[in-house]
């Protein structure tokens, strides 16, 4: 019996885990999600950070998106990967969460004008962003307005340019076809329009909470 034919002896979730502690957080995350906490705030997991970081730096990203700026953990993810001319811009709604993203951030020895912060509805901010002009867009935010999410980064992005849709799985809900919460729903949907937008080409990654990245054709 080959290897991939033996049955796996190993629980699916301590896989999981192995995998996503397998790159350790850099030393300016632990700030970030000791802030997180303080605010009571999630934060992507280490294998999630890890998975941006490679994302942005695989791409040679210069420009990106982050709608959810939560503390910061992920914003040191992506602007870890990007290029050091790069420009993070990262919105949500709440000041506070900025606040404490901004120290992280400047903590990091980031320059305050690699990481652009805007306080708002993300939907009322991103159709002011340009078109095509972006190389990565990551969705962290109000699982309700994923779809709509979607149908942004599809212009926003340049050809090339990757999608990420943090919360992908949803703790399991998004599998379970028993379960239709309102936010699970959502969530199926923008999955599934992903795969029928001709813009996109996706996979969905069993990392983390689940992590959709898709190609902007």
């Amino acid at each position: 019996m080959s290897p991939a034919e033996k049955p796996s002896a190993q629980r699916p979730s301590a896989s999981a885990d192995y995998a996503d502690a397998f790159t350790p957080d850099p030393d300016p995350a632990a700030a970030a999600r000791e802030s997180a906490t303080h605010l009571g705030l999630p934060a992507v997991s280490s294998g999630t950070a890890a998975a941006l970081t490679l994302i942005t730096r695989a791409i040679g990203a210069r420009t990106a998106v982050e709608v959810g700026t939560g503390a910061g953990v992920s914003s040191l993810a992506l602007l870890a990967g990007m290029e050091p001319d790069g420009v993070l811009t990262s919105i949500d709604t709440e000041a506070e969460h900025q606040a404490a993203a901004r120290e992280v951030i400047s903590g990091a020895g980031i320059p305050n004008r690699r990481a652009r912060l805007i306080t708002g509805a993300a939907l009322s901010v991103l159709p002011k962003l340009s078109d095509g002009a972006y190389d990565v867009v990551l969705v962290d935010a109000d699982p309700l307005e994923y779809v709509e999410y979607v149908e942004q980064a599809a212009r926003l992005l340049r050809r090339g340019g990757l999608l990420v849709v943090n919360h992908a799985l949803l703790g399991g809900a998004v599998a379970d076809e028993t379960n239709e919460d309102d936010e699970t729903l959502i969530i199926r949907e923008a999955l599934a329009a992903t795969q029928s937008m001709d813009e996109f080409s996706p996979a969905l990654l069993t990392v983390g909470d689940g992590l959709l990245v898709a190609l902007r054709n």
